[in-house]
């Protein structure tokens, strides 16, 4: 059995924000970061809820935001007591709300004590809607919270089907003002969750049918969305890609790729989406020698064909390479700006983080200490899997 977890509500299309007109209540507390109040999105959101008869506060946070900062929004949000919390921005932004309402609804627990397995009790004392301007994390469907513990140098990974959203707002004209990199660093998070979802252990039929739509998308309109700015549609739909994703591993799970980006994202400090780019051809090779079937159904999807499931692997595989060549990804850790003393200082902690990664175990084949230091050198120089 799996409860699957839905937004309750979805609001697309061109003029979403203005659904925020609609919302009952009286106080909003608005999760954003500086980038995002500079662009002016803060006070439109503030706007139509001055409209809707709401007031509100916002807290700004960093990007990748800590524990200390999350400690800090959930004290106003304790002394404001807002009956909304808004997510507004990109992944972080709304990790960060995510986590500020959980800790706002339940002083009595430590962050480290969300998990999928218990009932967290929200919804007590305000709702949450997520608003994303960025077309990557999904974290506007998803269960999933990652925040950076700074002392241990990690992102804790934190999920629970009750951080799911109440509202998720699409609206298409924020993304458009994404710069050329973060569309692709985004896009190639959105589809590291659709590839990993549609492979994990906890697939199941409603996971595959997103999943396999949101990689339909973003292949064909993630080259779009990085080449012609101005492309709307291309935008648009790389936006819903991207929630698609989300509730596609929502409903079972992220695997390897993830438990990679979230250890060496929280000690070398690389873009998720940009380590995503890195990992996804790598961990197609390893898990293909379990699953290649699966890869094949994606490489139908995308049009790829092929007489064999290791044909449609390896034309999968590099259908992606092409693709994050031409978004000009990194194709290995050295080129992501890793030191080699650096890494190798530390490969073996590397290697234990990543095997001790709480969505490792939604991975199809395991992943020995000894293949985890074995994949990570490979991945560093940017070597073929064979193993």
């Amino acid at each position: 059995m799996r409860e699957l977890t839905f937004p309750r509500t979805v609001v697309i299309g061109k003029g979403g924000l203005e659904y925020l007109k609609h919302v009952g209540g009286k106080r909003a507390l608005v999760v954003c970061g500086a980038t995002i109040k500079k662009m002016g999105f803060v006070d439109r959101v503030v706007g139509y809820l001055k409209e809707a008869g709401i007031e509100s506060k916002t807290f700004e946070v960093e990007p990748e935001p800590s524990r200390e900062t999350i400690g800090k929004g959930a004290q106003l949000a304790r002394d404001y007591e807002p009956e909304w919390i808004i997510g507004l921005g990109g992944g972080s932004n709304i990790d960060a709300a995510k986590a500020i309402w959980f800790l706002y609804e339940r002083p009595d627990m430590d962050l480290a004590a969300i998990n999928p397995f218990i009932r967290l009790g929200l919804r007590k004392k305000a709702r949450l809607i997520c608003i994303p301007t960025t077309s990557g994390s999904g974290s506007d469907a998803s269960f999933a919270t990652v925040i950076t513990d700074l002392r241990e140098e990690r992102k804790m990974e934190l999920a629970n089907a009750e951080l799911v959203p109440d509202i998720s707002i699409l609206d298409p004209d924020l993304p458009m003002a994404m710069p050329q990199r973060l569309v692709a660093d985004t896009g190639f998070d959105a589809l590291s969750h659709a590839l990993e979802a549609y492979i994990a252990n906890e697939r199941n039929d409603f996971s595959d049918a997103l999943a396999l739509m949101a990689v339909r998308l973003i292949f064909k309109y993630l080259p779009r969305a990085y080449r012609s700015p101005e492309d709307k549609e291309a935008r648009e739909k790389m936006h819903n890609a991207a929630t698609m994703a989300g509730m596609a591993f929502t409903q079972s799970d992220v695997a390897l790729g993830h438990a990679l980006g979230h250890v060496l994202g929280g000690i070398f400090h690389v873009p998720h989406g940009r380590l995503m780019a890195v990992f996804s051809p790598y961990v197609i090779e390893y898990n293909a020698k379990v699953v290649s079937e699966r890869y094949a159904e994606i490489a139908k999807a995308v049009g790829i064909e092929a007489k064999t499931n290791e044909e449609a692997v390896e034309k999968l595989v590099n259908m992606i390479k092409d693709l994050r060549s031409k978004l000009g990804e990194p194709a290995s850790l050295s080129e992501a700006g890793i030191k080699r003393e650096d890494f190798e200082k530390r490969l073996d902690e590397l290697a234990e983080r990543v095997t001790k990664s709480v969505v490792l175990p939604s991975n199809p084949r395991a992943l020995s200490l000894e293949n985890a230091k074995k994949l990570l050198q490979y991945i560093y120089e940017g070597r073929r899997v064979d193993f």
